[in-house]
């Protein structure tokens, strides 16, 4: 895979539908003083933009007689081109040539890159009102219990900030602490303050509770033992402590029967404050049935009023515990009067999402289009459940008579609300679509439906085709012009057509990534939760300023991300004109913005982790991505311009060593060693040069500073050429492929690789235990003894519910904004009290999720073995450099970690790379090795050989 093309497409998450710049990427004029599209003599091929096209002169392309695509004509390309396709193992037709009987022919026409004009957005009249998204009102987002939310709200120090919110281990949020500034603030449960109906509640007395009356429903139908409700029937509560979904269920009873049949329960929301108040506080409830649903396993609305005061007689009850469990009971049932329980879990998720990102961020919508994401709470409830379901799966286009949910009782008036509202497209006979569109469309057809209209057409129609030959045949027709009725004989079959509107799309699109700040998490993320899979950490959401100033910056980011997605999709379909031009495109705008230089010293270096929803940050993705592919093209010079425009444009990037590390590398293969060399030394002096990189720096400026280039030795070879221990073994190999993961026989005559082969040695010779993890392990025991400053309370590094760790945890503010707290807890682990730590906070937080801790992976006694087998000062050691370097040091850490004990409190420990016949150590693993030895760790190489080969 090509060097950044996973990282983009974690960027891109879900590829979208729509891109709404589609048009503009692939025809508007480049300002880029790089052409990549160039004939083999140098000469500009590309035409002129206003003809909405790019121009590729064919005369230098060949067919690849493995996938058919296009390609350059020189040698090279020919050679790296079809290693790239022979390495995917594609099967070869029974059409297709061998290379010896390959005649490389040109094409004789010409390759032209084109675009239709983008879809119009469609408007919608929006005439219903918009629901209040300012009510004050809170949402627990899973079960709390009230009295550790209490010990959370005394425990934690909140500084005097703008807004403070608190998420717990579930993911819901506390109510935040204003100073009444204006300023922007996300309560990511209720997305407000109390309710002043709740204050004066609040600021009542404990006895006051007595008489009064909730509103809320009767839930759990399906457990009834009574499936009819009457209107006005009398109920009373009960506690079920035995439950074992809930040990804080509430009982719905029928006071009118005798025997008290169960009419179901109380919402779990709610059921977490009363629960206490009955228990703790000897509070009894009744109610009657207010009304009654048309379907019997609905939800059923209820009154209940209190019957008795707090105290009731009893001593030594706190009262203002007992008002703030009534406070908490009151927001859940005014939140609950906008979000029935009738309401489907992931239309409640969709609806959050919305508000919370139009509350969070109201300056990046303009006026209309927040009243268009406001208009969807206002739609019936089948309508929005229809669209969040179009909305999340593949799609783009759906036939109505296949949608079929339990949950929507009518999708067809469905249809029509969001059709006439904007938020669905309908597919008619007069609607005029575009190749793929038409192409999607298709796509519904059955194959007997696609045969059935080739033959309507008089079209030849093979019994044996596939469906994809089918679609390119009617294509074909189609924009030959020869077939325009063929809109209408695809409605025939497919009767209504439907999918999401453009502007639906990308307004939802827009909401979706400012919500989770990410392409990796989408609406999912909220099922895990809800099924109990995924288990957030407890942190405060402290946030002073925005990621995106205004609608402009995140215009812009969301053209980068459709770049990078164009440039990937481009990647997956051969298509290599259109992969130059994104690198172009990408080039053009990081040099209109480069990033300020930032002093690694200076308050501003919380810029540098904001800076990655940048749209600058986004291009020069791009164009990493497209050095990789210019250097396996051998096009050196075009990689070597794009590679010195980013060591100009990002000053402060971790990645520079990267970058400078191959430009040297690629100065070097157009001839130029003393150009390479000098780059070498300059990136030394650079201080965002560190780990893998720096060695590699370090190591090239050795081989190239031979005089007569340089008479001086550097300063720095004596440490480099210091002696890594290594230890030789012999193994019976399974087999010698080159390119192919090494097999080994085990020692128990099992199958095994060279890693499990070395811990089978170290075990028989030396007594060894260890496991294979390489950086799992230290990732693992990083995060449980950090657990609390990875969470502690710094500004905008938390901002979502669905975070595992700080925005800025691979950045030098990690450590500088942490600093007072990081020390101490190092020096704790300095002084031997790792294990206490590590035992403590594997028990308080187990199974929830943060970076790079791997709960399964790893067990408590493996890792109280390792870590009571480091010396502390070792471990502190390690522990700073991760801490103030993660995304330098996260990764390449030796395969294997090995500890023995002597005795029942003493023991060691060592780090081992392993290494298989043909394998070498990288420059990132030769730096984490000599680190290792700086801190005082025994860290060797073991190198395996097969039977018979001198080592």
């Amino acid at each position: 895979m090509l060097t950044g093309r996973e990282s983009l497409s974690r960027l891109i998450g879900k590829r979208r539908r729509f891109l709404p710049n589609l048009q503009s990427i692939l025809s508007l004029p480049i300002r880029s003083s790089l052409n990549l599209l160039s004939d083999k003599n140098g000469g500009l091929t590309e035409t002129e933009s206003s003809k909405g096209k790019v121009e590729i002169s064919s005369s230098d392309l060949v067919t690849c007689p493995v996938c058919g695509s296009k390609v350059r004509g020189e040698d090279y390309t020919i050679n790296s081109h079809l290693d790239r396709c022979l390495s995917r193992r594609t099967k070869r037709k029974l059409t297709q040539r061998t290379l010896l009987e390959l005649n490389f022919g040109c094409s004789q026409s010409k390759l032209q890159i084109s675009s239709d004009e983008s879809e119009q957005l469609l408007s919608s009249d929006l005439s219903k009102n918009c629901s209040d998204y300012e009510e004050n009102v809170t949402r627990c987002f899973s079960k709390i219990d009230p009295r550790e939310e209490k010990s959370h709200d005394q425990g934690r120090q909140f500084p005097h900030t703008e807004s403070v919110k608190q998420i717990d281990v579930a993911g819901s949020a506390e109510n935040p602490i204003s100073d009444g500034r204006a300023n922007t603030m996300v309560d990511f449960s209720a997305l407000s303050t109390d309710n002043e109906e709740s204050r004066n509640h609040m600021d009542g007395t404990a006895d006051s509770i007595s008489g009064m009356a909730i509103d809320t429903f009767i839930v759990g139908r399906k457990f009834s033992d009574e499936k009819e409700v009457n209107l006005g029937a009398n109920i009373s509560l009960l506690r079920d402590p035995d439950n074992i979904k809930d040990s804080n269920a509430i009982k719905v009873l029928s006071a009118s029967s005798a025997c008290c049949k169960v009419l179901g329960y109380l919402p779990l929301e709610l059921a977490q404050y009363l629960s206490p108040l009955i228990e703790k506080y000897c509070l009894s409830f009744e109610g009657y049935v207010i009304s009654v649903p048309k379907r019997s396993l609905d939800a059923v609305p209820i009154q209940i009023v209190c019957q008795n005061s707090i105290f009731n007689g009893k001593k030594g009850c706190d009262e203002f515990e007992a008002l703030h469990l009534w406070q908490k009971a009151l927001q859940v049932v005014e939140f609950a009067k906008n979000r029935p329980p009738n309401t489907t879990k992931y239309q409640q998720n969709f609806c959050l999402l919305l508000k919370e990102v139009l509350t969070s961020s109201p300056h990046l919508f303009t006026k209309d289009k927040k009243k268009f994401i406001e208009s969807f709470t206002s739609l019936s409830e089948d309508s929005q459940r229809l669209f969040v379901r179009l909305y999340t799966r593949k799609g783009p286009w759906f036939r109505l008579s296949t949608i079929m949910y339990p949950e929507i009782c009518n999708p067809q008036q469905a249809v029509k609300e969001l059709s006439a509202t904007g938020y669905l497209y309908l597919f008619e006979d007069t609607t005029k679509l575009h190749d793929d569109e038409m192409k999607d469309l298709l796509s519904l057809l059955t194959v007997s439906e696609l045969r059935d209209i080739l033959c309507t057409l008089r079209k030849k129609c093979n019994q044996g085709s596939r469906k994809q030959n089918l679609i390119a045949s009617l294509l074909s027709c189609y924009k030959g012009g020869s077939c325009p009725v063929l809109q209408r004989l695809i409605l025939e079959r497919t009767e209504i057509c439907i999918r999401t509107s453009p502007e639906a799309e990308s307004l939802f699109w827009r909401a979706e990534r400012l919500f989770f700040l990410n392409g990796e998490q989408d609406l999912s993320a909220f099922l895990l939760v809800d099924l109990g899979i995924v288990k957030y950490p407890t942190y405060n959401c402290i946030i002073l300023e925005q990621i995106f100033s205004n609608e402009s910056d995140l215009l812009a980011y969301e053209e980068a991300i459709e770049v990078a997605q164009v440039i990937d999709q481009s990647l997956d379909e051969n298509n290599f004109e259109l992969v130059l031009r994104c690198i172009m495109i990408a080039d053009s705008r990081i040099s209109c913005c480069p990033e300020k230089l930032i002093d690694s010293t200076s308050p501003d270096l919380m810029a540098i982790f904001r800076s990655c929803f940048s749209a600058s940050w986004v291009y020069s993705k791009v164009i990493l991505l497209g050095i990789s592919f210019l250097e396996c093209e051998r096009r050196y010079k075009d990689a070597i311009h794009l590679l010195r425009r980013l060591l100009d444009c990002f000053t402060c990037d971790t990645r520079r060593g990267y970058w400078t590390v191959r430009l040297s590398v690629d100065l070097e293969h157009i001839g130029c060693p003393n150009e390479s060399l000098s780059v070498a030394e300059a990136g030394l002096l650079d201080p965002w040069v560190r780990a893998g990189s720096r060695m590699a720096l370090q190591r090239r400026v050795l081989r190239l500073a031979k005089p007569p280039r340089r008479w001086k030795t550097p300063s720095f070879s004596v440490s480099l050429k210091r002696k890594i221990v290594e230890v030789h073994i012999q193994g019976r190999p399974l087999n010698c492929e080159a390119g192919r993961k090494s097999r080994f026989y085990g020692e128990d005559g099992e199958q095994c690789g060279v890693e499990q082969l070395a811990l089978q040695y170290y075990a028989r010779e030396g007594g060894w235990q260890g496991v294979h993890t390489e950086s799992g392990i230290w990732m693992t025991i990083f995060g449980l003894l950090m657990w609390d400053i990875l969470l502690s309370d710094v500004p905008n590094v938390f901002r979502t519910r669905f975070q595992t760790a700080p925005l800025d945890m691979e950045t030098d503010h990690f450590y500088l904004a942490r600093k007072s707290l990081i020390e101490p807890q190092l020096q704790k682990i300095h002084d031997g009290l790792a294990e206490e730590i590590l035992i403590t906070s594997w028990e308080l937080h187990m199974g929830t999720a943060c970076r790079g801790v791997n709960w399964d992976q790893h067990s408590l006694s493996d890792l109280r073995a390792a870590v009571s087998c480091i010396r502390g000062p070792c471990l502190a050691s390690l522990c700073r450099h991760l801490a103030q370097d993660y995304s330098s040091w996260s990764s390449g850490m030796p395969d294997l970690l090995l500890w023995r004990f002597h005795g029942d409190y003493k023991g060691e420990a060592k780090l081992v790379e392993v290494k298989g016949p043909r394998d070498q150590l990288s420059e990132q693993q030769r730096a984490w090795l000599l680190l290792l030895m700086d801190c005082g760790f025994n860290a060797e190489v073991c190198k395996v050989s097969t039977t018979g080969t001198s080592p």
